[in-house]
């Protein structure tokens, strides 16, 4: 068993989101991208239809009012909308997070940025730190390409770096607009399941070394994390990227990998720790998908109310890729388990992979 000492551990103070102001039902955005990526009669039409209605979603956020996603023209004008947005969103959720845990812009020492839904550079780190108000020499950790991982793993990321600097501030500003991603001549299966599960969204999560952890019961403490690459997996998830931008690749092999590692990954990683699922008093899992939310909840042998709060997030955002699991560990810090208790941080995405992280509150 690893003994870790708590006391030394970085801390969560502060998880905001933000949203675009475009909301709408399910089933006005699949009409739109119906008729937008289908001809009439084409045979997919009511396979995207019913699909839209099995994925448990029931609203998104989109980045662009929904009427104006036919008149994209191609990949410049997407990424460009992308940059927009993405800088809009991101600070308003960097700028609460902060004003959250009570820490100014010019104290953060580390900021990571994530997104998978578009390309910048500068990134948008460096685009928004004079616009937020951060240190000339802040450190900056832009990451591309974990997709849907990349909340948990930008945690544990700033895990690792806190733990070696204990009196500092590390951020994490998740952003991911995936409606600009969709493509309108792609007709693949893929295409439509990403059409009708994916929203859009942003999210920061300001952590703070040991030495400046306060005693907050909401604010829980990330005691160890664990990285996993399953083999012959490349082509589960990802992107295929040409002049058109973002082409979806998704099997549905994701559940069955689910199903095969994910139960025997995450007993090994507690009972390194002295701890067994049923020990774990609060789940915080990435929405990846009905299947996926199963599959989880049959693996770990969890009650119907574990995941509760990732089907919430599902239902009322789409899967946000990284901002998702952000999302239910917003849920999670604002109803809190009993002190001394622990959580566990579970997201998958393309490698594929899987990232854990211990928390305790």
């Amino acid at each position: 068993m690893i003994h870790i000492d708590v006391s030394s551990a970085p801390q969560v103070s502060a998880v905001r989101l933000a949203f675009p102001a475009h909301r709408y039902r399910q089933d006005e955005i699949v009409a739109e991208f119906t008729a937008m990526c289908l001809p009439g009669g084409h045979p997919g039409r009511d396979v995207f239809a019913r699909f839209g209605r099995t994925t448990g979603v029931q609203t998104r956020h989109l980045a662009l009012p929904l009427d104006q996603y036919a008149g994209l023209t191609g990949f410049t004008q997407a990424n460009d909308a992308f940059i927009d947005v993405a800088l809009e969103l991101g600070e308003r959720a960097l700028r609460d997070a902060l004003d959250a845990a009570g820490v100014r812009p010019d104290e953060v020492d580390l900021i990571a940025t994530t997104s998978v839904t578009g390309l910048a550079v500068p990134s948008l780190d460096a685009r928004l730190a004079p616009r937020a108000g951060l240190r000339p020499d802040v450190k900056r950790l832009p990451l591309f390409g974990l997709g849907c991982v990349a909340g948990a793993a930008g945690v544990a990321r700033l895990h690792d770096y806190l733990r070696a600097h204990p009196g500092q501030v590390a951020v994490l500003l998740a952003v991911e607009l995936c409606s600009l991603t969709v493509q309108q001549e792609d007709t693949t299966h893929a295409n439509l399941v990403a059409s009708s599960l994916f929203g859009d969204g942003a999210a920061a999560v300001v952590m703070v070394g040991a030495d400046r952890a306060g005693t907050a019961p909401s604010r829980p403490r990330v005691l160890a994390t664990r990285s996993r690459l399953y083999p012959d997996t490349e082509q589960v998830m990802g992107w295929r990227i040409g002049s058109s931008g973002f082409r979806i690749v998704l099997s549905n092999e994701v559940a069955p990998i689910a199903e095969k590692f994910l139960g025997g990954d995450v007993r090994d990683f507690l009972d390194d720790h002295g701890l067994a699922p049923a020990d774990v008093a609060t789940w915080v899992c990435h929405p990846g998908g009905p299947k996926v939310i199963d599959t989880i909840e049959r693996v770990l042998d969890l009650p119907d109310h574990a995941l509760l709060p990732t089907r919430q997030s599902l239902a009322a955002r789409g899967n946000l890729s990284s901002v998702s699991v952000l999302d239910v560990l917003h849920a999670a810090m604002g109803d809190p388990p009993p002190p001394d208790r622990p959580g566990l941080m579970i997201a998958m995405g393309p490698g594929f992979c899987s990232e854990l992280v211990l928390l305790r509150w």
